[in-house]
């Protein structure tokens, strides 16, 4: 065991802990544990934003896609930077004004009912476990790289500290954990990008130039193509990327913690502007790690290129540089997987115990104990998972959480807030359509149904990687078919324009007022 990285590793873990110990005696009501009682500003939610939404995928893996995949690879940050454009023109603040906890409350606000908070809850906690899942597993073969311990021991580690963060500590300890990891990647993003670009005495041309000679793709390293065989599962991939973001259930509880909308408005302004600036910077350390290491000692070292970033920080500064950029993927894979508990916890303990289970009638006391179970219950689950899977590629998980997010929930988000004929009956086929579809086009494709490494050994059904193109329109299509065909349980129009004002302004009728 380096004892650098071990230093790096007690340092990031004593951090945490003592802000999960600030924030454990401030978390007294289910306001600040679900919310921090709105107490962020737009600027902090932000950096809170981008570190729930910057995985351990985008910064390990997608530094490596771009080393080995050239132009294909920084797609996939055009895709993540494009899709918060859809949260802030369409959903963002909607969805401040007509929610209070959860998804749940929003959909509620325009359909009350136990059958709509327990679809949303179903939905929410889906998709959390699917994006817990893969981190995790990487969680678990960073900490066996850097300290040279178990698997197993690495993932009951990182569980464990996820688990107090959100038990103890709820949505104050997430959210400046957040901020922390946010500080510490874009610090160590960003000295990793002038060590490269030193290197070369900050001539450009002089990188380009060495990446095409090292790179295996030669003078086609900036041509597309080498990732994707068919423009349709580019096409697939991206639809995914820009319309899964306004599905994610932990970025859109984030929208929460803030007063009001301006500080929503300035929240994902923020983010939009930190996670930019981060896909830059994965631009510069992928082309620095073809051209400084070259094709041929990556894929010796590592041939999936998720090791990029860690191996080119120890070329460019040794074993320090390595462990504090390995420092910050493990303080990535923390923040993102508390993000991910505090939005499963908030889903089950505030949907289904506190609404549909206790009526609405549970004391302060009671719920705050169902929270702090349900996040140990999730930590659990998901632990268990993620040792489970040890032997199997899950990194395709996380594509397909943003799949499941953009044709389940998005679609319905999307149609009760602007389509006045919406109705109930098309959010429980907008939603069962959508998450259906997702998980059966996964199941029948090639990450699972694969002659050679599949857990199902024969040809794909459904040959796309992505199936986006194909999941997200049939999500919508349930949606509006729903409505559609139960025409006769549409709201008075006299309802939906009061509601939609509500959405857009914030203001009630008397009615409502009264």
């Amino acid at each position: 065991m380096n004892l650098t990285y071990f230093l790096f590793f007690i340092c990031i873990v004593v951090c945490t802990l003592i802000i999960t110990y600030w924030a454990a005696k401030r978390s007294v009501t289910t306001n600040i544990f679900y919310t921090a009682a709105g107490s962020l500003t737009g600027f902090q939610n932000g950096m809170a934003i981008a570190g729930d939404f910057i995985s351990a995928a985008s910064f390990l893996g997608i530094v490596g896609t771009i080393a080995f995949s050239g132009y294909d690879g920084f797609l996939y940050s055009i895709g993540f930077l494009v899709s918060y454009l859809v949260v802030l023109f369409l959903i963002a603040e909607p969805v401040h004004r007509l929610g209070k906890y959860s998804l749940g409350d929003v959909i509620c606000s325009r359909f009350p009912g136990s059958s709509m908070r327990l679809i949303m809850a179903f939905g929410a906690f889906t998709i959390s476990i699917l994006y817990m899942v893969p981190q995790l597993v990487a969680s678990g073969f960073l900490l066996r790289l850097l300290l040279d311990i178990d698997y197993s021991v690495s993932v009951l580690v990182i569980g464990s500290l996820m688990t107090i963060y959100v038990m103890f500590g709820g949505m104050i300890a997430t959210s400046w954990v957040q901020i922390v990891k946010t500080i510490v990647l874009m610090s160590g993003t960003f000295l990793l990008s002038l060590i490269v670009l030193s290197n070369y005495n900050w001539n450009v041309p002089a990188i380009i130039t060495d990446v095409k000679e090292r790179s295996l793709l030669g003078e086609y390293f900036f041509h597309p193509g080498h990732l994707f065989d068919s423009p349709i599962e580019l096409i697939s991939l991206q639809l995914a990327l820009i319309l899964g973001t306004a599905g994610l259930p932990h970025i859109l509880i984030r929208l929460f913690t803030v007063k009001n909308t301006f500080e929503v408005r300035r929240s994902l302004l923020s983010a939009t502007w930190i996670i930019g600036t981060f896909y830059l910077m994965t631009l510069i350390l992928g082309l620095g790690t073809i051209a400084l290491l070259g094709y041929e000692a990556l894929v010796a070292t590592d041939p999936t290129g998720n090791l990029a970033a860690p191996l080119l920080a120890q070329a460019v500064g040794g074993d320090f540089l390595l462990a504090f950029i390995s420092a910050v993927a493990f303080t990535t894979i923390v923040a993102v997987v508390a993000g991910l508990v505090i939005s499963a916890t908030t889903a089950f303990s505030h949907d289904i115990y506190h609404m549909i289970w206790k009526k609405g009638k549970s004391t302060e006391k009671e719920q705050l104990y169902a929270a702090r179970w349900t996040a140990l219950a999730i930590g659990l689950l998901s632990t268990v998972f993620a040792l489970r899977l040890e032997t199997m590629n899950v990194t395709f998980l996380v594509s397909m959480t943003f799949i499941v997010a953009a044709s389940s929930i998005f679609p319905v988000l999307l149609f009760t807030i602007y389509w006045k004929r919406f109705n109930r009956t098309g959010v429980v086929a907008g939603m069962f359509c959508g998450l259906i579809a997702s998980l059966l086009l996964l199941v029948l494709g090639p990450h699972i149904m694969d002659t050679e490494n599949g857990l199902i050994a024969r040809d794909a059904i459904i040959p796309l990687y992505n199936p986006g193109i194909i999941a997200i329109p049939i999500g919508f299509l349930g949606a509006f078919l729903g409505a559609f065909l139960s025409g006769g349980q549409a709201e008075k129009e006299a309802s939906y324009y009061a509601f939609f004002k509500k959405a857009q302004t914030g203001s009630r009728s008397r009615s409502d007022a009264s």
